[in-house]
């Protein structure tokens, strides 16, 4: 029960969805409802908020029987949110700035895949394995990142994962991934001493490292995004003709 309280109290904390109050404590055993009044099982809020696209507010106050009303925040609330949170911290395995090792491998689908070849697009890596709790939770936002671009050929999106192809074919039949997949990525892994995940990273379209960071946070895809818009913009700014007097 201590772990199960400490990990919810992590994520409270991290993402800022309460305030900490004298008396409460959100446990296992809690009360928490919609804004309805029907009671929500542990099981389904403990999944919802670490999404961040929830709040809570306490309904009744006490040690032993407090109980909370969870409300799902506006896509403009959420955004405001996500904005207002701390950037992700960068990871330990890359250096902004520094160029990316490239390497060349095969999809899923055994489609050939040259990194350095891309160079003029933004590449945006995801490295990942299936029995990884935090790699599962984040990917529905990754879907939708990648199927936002999914008409920009000059943002290529790569998840590269440690299982083998006849596992993640088993597992991505029920939980698709809108990333390019590759399987059997240890090696490419290893190249960069990847060694936590998931790991996400932005190449730039002349090949250096513009955003990595490591581990679950709440508004780690809006900095992909926030990252990939800025790239985008920069490289708009360079194609404009020079101004002539």
């Amino acid at each position: 029960m201590k772990k199960i309280f400490l990990l919810i109290f992590f994520y409270l904390a991290a993402f800022g969805k309460i305030t900490a109050q004298q008396g409460m404590q959100l446990k296992e055993t809690s009360i928490v409802k919609d804004t309805s009044g029907n009671i929500i099982p542990y099981i389904i809020w403990n999944q919802l908020l670490p999404t961040g696209r929830y709040s809570l507010k306490t309904e009744k106050h006490g040690k032993e029987n407090a109980s909370f009303i969870i409300i799902r925040l506006s896509d403009e609330e959420y955004e405001k949110k996500l904005s207002g949170l701390p950037k992700p911290g960068e990871s330990n395995f890359f250096k902004t700035g520094n160029s990316f090792l490239h390497f060349k491998t095969k999809d899923i689908d055994d489609n050939k895949i040259n990194t350095k070849e891309l160079a003029g697009k933004t590449i945006v890596l995801n490295y990942w394995f299936i029995d990884c709790p935090p790699c599962q939770r984040e990917i529905p936002e990754l879907n939708k990142l990648a199927q936002s671009y999914k008409a920009d050929s000059s943002i290529v999106f790569l998840a590269i994962a440690l299982d083998q192809k006849h596992e993640l074919k088993d597992y991505l039949r029920s939980h698709p991934f809108a990333y390019r997949i590759i399987d059997d990525g240890r090696y490419i892994a290893d190249q960069s001493r990847i060694n936590s995940y998931p790991t996400n990273v932005i190449i730039d379209p002349a090949g250096k490292i513009y955003f990595h960071s490591t581990g679950l946070a709440t508004n780690t895809v809006y900095w992909l995004k926030k990252s990939i818009e800025e790239l985008k913009k920069n490289g708009e700014k360079k194609n404009e003709p020079a101004a002539t007097e």
